[in-house]
């Protein structure tokens, strides 16, 4: 392949989803690809596309990214094309729906695992290696914000992308005297064929599915500031990773095991009152952690206080946010509110207790 761009960046996971939304927001900005995926006609037509509105090349690696070795051979066609990896983008991977105990199948959480940890972790070590010697290069590793939350009924896929996180955000560390990036991507539910796929099609978390779209933009943006981590979407999306961080794993695991119940049947008022019920929710999120650091706070050196009066100051900021945005829902859906406030003062309490006892 003749380079017309500047520079390449792969792409696994590319036929479909956040994938394909990520490989067309490349192409727009001038980069060859190179696509990886099982689908060889869907990238075929992705690269004839590219190329007749971006004028960008394409090179198309049909591969089983779950198989032993596979981001070997990757790598090794790769090499084999002489091109050279600037920009790599982890996004394949896959779920599994059910109790782990009695109804998954260990095949397909095998499969799984390699897929979401290894393959994932083995491209990045491959292709590593070169953007150091390079002292140049971006990574964007596919979390999930179930990657800082436990997931029951899903618990193998949740586990994965705690690792991918965690591996991410040490990567950074790591790299931090070089010019090369990592960033993990931390989306809420999407609106790709994920859920179908894991058997998880008819549960409560695909009632609120974002754009794949506004999830890989989110993403590019941060991907080229070299940013560690992005949370696409908008406040209620980075109101739940404020939970994940401060609230009782307990308490959380209870919430991801309602949204991941099957779906019920949808009362009358159910459409109306959601929106106020999402943005109560949010609301608690900002209130728990406003108690969590004030907790904290009251038990710091002074040093540490500085700290906290800074992080203190961007939660009433966030605050401020939320409160202007949600006037109009909260008054517009008395049951759903009361349902929020309710599970708010759950959450917040528990938190308060857990918090107490870590600081007695």
């Amino acid at each position: 392949m003749t380079t017309k761009a500047s520079k390449t960046a792969l792409i696994t996971g590319a036929s479909s989803g956040i994938g394909q939304e990520l490989a067309k927001l490349f192409a727009k900005d001038g980069y060859n690809l190179i696509l990886v995926a099982r689908s060889t006609d869907v990238l075929n037509e992705l690269g004839g596309r590219f190329w007749d509105e971006y004028g960008v090349e394409t090179a198309v690696i049909t591969k089983d990214l779950s198989e032993e070795d596979a981001a070997q051979d990757v790598y090794n066609q790769v090499k084999a094309k002489n091109l050279s990896v600037d920009v790599l983008v982890n996004d394949a991977g896959v779920g599994l729906y059910g109790l782990f105990a009695t109804e998954t199948d260990w095949e397909r959480e095998k499969s799984l695992i390699h897929l979401n940890v290894l393959t994932t972790t083995q491209m990045t070590k491959l292709f590593l290696k070169e953007m150091v010697e390079r002292n140049e290069g971006k990574i964007l590793n596919l979390a999930s914000l179930v990657s800082i939350t436990p997931m029951p009924l899903m618990a193998v896929y949740a586990a994965t992308k705690a690792y991918i996180y965690n591996f991410t955000q040490s990567l950074i560390n790591e790299l931090k005297d070089t010019n090369v990036s990592v960033t993990a991507l931390l989306p809420n539910a999407t609106d790709t064929d994920f859920f179908n796929k894991a058997g998880a099609a008819n549960t409560k978390a695909t009632e609120n599915l974002d754009n794949p779209a506004t999830v890989a933009k989110d993403a590019y943006h941060a991907l080229m500031k070299g940013a560690s981590k992005v949370v696409p979407g908008g406040l209620v999306n980075k109101a739940y990773e404020v939970v994940s961080y401060v609230a009782p794993q307990e308490t959380l695991a209870g919430m991801m095991r309602k949204t991941m119940q099957p779906k019920a049947e949808p009362k009358t008022d159910e459409k109306d009152n959601k929106a106020a019920l999402t943005w109560g929710i949010g609301l608690a999120a900002v209130v728990l952690a406003g108690a969590a650091i004030a907790l904290v706070y009251a038990n710091s050196s002074e040093y540490d206080k500085v700290r906290y009066r800074y992080k203190a100051g961007k939660i009433k900021s966030g605050a401020d946010d939320v409160y202007d945005d949600v006037k109009d829902s909260l008054l517009s859906g008395l049951n759903s509110i009361k349902d929020a406030v309710s599970t708010a003062k759950e959450v917040v309490a528990k938190a308060k207790e857990t918090f107490a006892e870590a600081l007695s």
